[in-house]
């Protein structure tokens, strides 16, 4: 779809479109694993926040990197940047917990931000 667009031309970044797709990705894998945490016995209140914050990063990044009419080159390295962070948080926090959903949701979230880092060095 992004090299489609008449804005992009030769200019359509697989590396980028990678990271976007690994974001939207990654957004509903914590919104899923969110989900899965409520029904959970245990207090999952702070794996819920982080779970729900990056769900909301990764979004916003997706959206961001595919949006290719004009440019914004600067605001889209913050959120890439600020995606492989959030990611990582939520990875860290994921992992500290047993549950296979959240084990699966931390190795999402580190590939989300890999994938950002990857993907900033190649914006022009």
């Amino acid at each position: 779809m992004i090299a489609l667009h008449p804005d992009v031309g030769e200019d359509s970044n697989g590396l980028l479109a990678t990271a976007a797709r690994r974001a939207m990705f990654c957004a509903e894998m914590c919104t899923s694993c969110a989900a899965a945490c409520i029904a959970e016995p245990m207090d999952m209140r702070q794996c819920l926040r982080s779970y729900l914050d990056c769900a909301d990063v990764c979004a916003a990044t997706g959206r961001l990197a595919v949006r290719r009419t004009g440019r914004n080159i600067e605001a889209v390295k913050l959120l890439l940047e600020a995606c492989a962070q959030v990611c990582e948080l939520c990875a860290a926090q994921s992992a500290s917990h047993d549950h296979a959903h959240c084990q699966l949701c931390s190795q999402m979230c580190r590939e989300c931000a890999a994938d950002c880092r990857t993907s900033l060095a190649t914006i022009n």
